[in-house]
């Protein structure tokens, strides 16, 4: 497929918020983008008027992107309740309730079978698919059934991008760390880095920039300074059950703000040229 995968070298790193920015800034240079997260887990999702359910995070990326949400964006949704049960949704219906860890048994394959339909409708109705991946792509207790991250990069075989966020610190140590537990195969995948979260001008972190370059071998696309924004939150909401209907809003100017302040400090034709294949 043409497009391209956000994967974060940890939870809150500001994917979606970048997923957005993305969504938006080519949709207003004239592509169809179609927003993609292969599954979420999250209970702050909208009600869509079909019934169906879809995380928040897809359903706002659908909106940045000029277009109607579909539960093909998001097609595996896991909402999380309380006395470790899970309420698990495919393609926007629930499928009931699991305990502990026994979606791995119970519905993986069937999962796998959701996302694959999904990528499907994503190919054939986007000129570009632009992926948010969840968590890391690194938990090593969970790769043997991942259905969130470098797997799902493989499924549709398209390059992907490693988010770090510097406001917590550690930012070398978390970028280096990810690519060096990467098998090979997968360290060919990433090919770019993003700094998110800067505090004051990019331009500060140039000897970063440079250490990283030289380092991992990798382009730095760009350091994203933190970006307000009134981007719901799909964590939360942990352990709850409520639901939300998708009387939110408008935020066309806030997709257009968050838009515009990330591509002015992004390398937007590099980024192009990842998503067409080119580098």
């Amino acid at each position: 497929m043409k497009g391209v995968m956000l994967q974060g070298t940890a939870s809150n790193v500001g994917k979606s918020v970048i997923t957005t920015a993305i969504c938006r800034m080519f949709t207003k240079q004239g592509l169809k983008i179609s927003p993609f997260k292969a599954q979420n887990m999250s209970n702050h999702h909208v009600v869509l008027d079909t019934g169906e359910l879809i995380a928040i995070s897809q359903y706002e990326q659908a909106k940045a992107a000029n277009r109607e949400a579909e539960t093909w964006m998001n097609p595996v949704l896991l909402k999380p309740l309380k006395n470790m049960e899970t309420e698990v949704v495919f393609m926007g219906k629930s499928q009931g309730l699991i305990k502990g860890a026994n979606f791995k048994d119970n519905y993986y394959s069937k999962a796998l079978q959701k996302i694959k339909e999904g990528l499907l409708q994503a190919e054939i109705n986007g000129d570009f698919i632009i992926i948010e991946g969840a968590g890391s792509p690194v938990e090593m207790n969970l790769k043997e059934r991942d259905l969130s991250n470098m797997a799902i990069a493989e499924l549709a075989d398209v390059p992907v991008l490693l988010v770090a966020d510097i406001e917590r610190g550690g930012v070398f140590a978390s970028v280096v760390g990810t690519l060096a537990l990467l098998t090979e195969k997968e360290r060919s995948r990433i090919k770019g880095v993003i700094i998110n979260k800067f505090a004051g001008k990019p331009s500060l972190f140039t000897d970063g920039i440079d250490w990283l370059e030289n380092y991992t071998k990798l382009p730095v696309l760009g350091v994203i300074p933190y970006i307000q924004h009134q981007l719901e939150e799909e964590d939360r909401l942990y352990g709850t059950e409520v639901s939300f209907q998708p009387k939110l809003i408008d935020k066309e100017t806030d997709y257009d703000r968050l838009a515009n302040d990330f591509a002015v400090n992004i390398d937007t034709k590099k980024l192009l040229e990842i998503m067409e294949g080119a580098i």
